[in-house]
């Protein structure tokens, strides 16, 4: 596996900035427009999944990035309770719903596993 140097190159980054482009379709709806509110949080939490990662990487430090990559599963952990909200108000369809969810579900597996390959690297570099 070659060393990445740009956080564009992660693939969390870049399944976290598929997620981003998702909720800002979905945010696109005619009757999801009209709830500022949860369009904010819902964006601004797709955002803090996507942003979380280069400001982890950026670091330079194995337990800081860590600490940025737990931050960016909870944010995808928040778009996905805010996605129940849209489906309860009938915001968005089913299928809208599944696509999204399944989305930042990606997102997240990807991003526990960059979790637990860098604590593996870590303990054994700390041997």
């Amino acid at each position: 596996m070659s060393k990445i140097t740009r956080f564009e190159d992660l693939e969390c980054w870049q399944e976290a900035r598929k997620l981003v482009q998702e909720v800002y379709k979905i945010c696109r709806n005619p009757n999801f427009k009209k709830d500022f509110r949860l369009i904010g949080q819902i964006q601004g939490a797709a955002i803090s999944t996507m942003a979380n990662i280069p400001e982890g990487f950026i670091r330079k430090s194995t337990k800081e990035f860590i600490q940025f990559l737990f931050i960016s599963l909870s944010s995808d952990a928040e778009v996905q309770s805010h996605l129940y909200v849209a489906l309860d108000q009938e915001y968005i369809t089913m299928e809208e719903f599944e696509r999204v969810f399944n989305q930042a579900d990606k997102t997240a597996m990807i991003t526990s596993g960059l979790i637990k390959y860098l604590r593996r690297i870590s303990t054994k570099q700390t041997k």
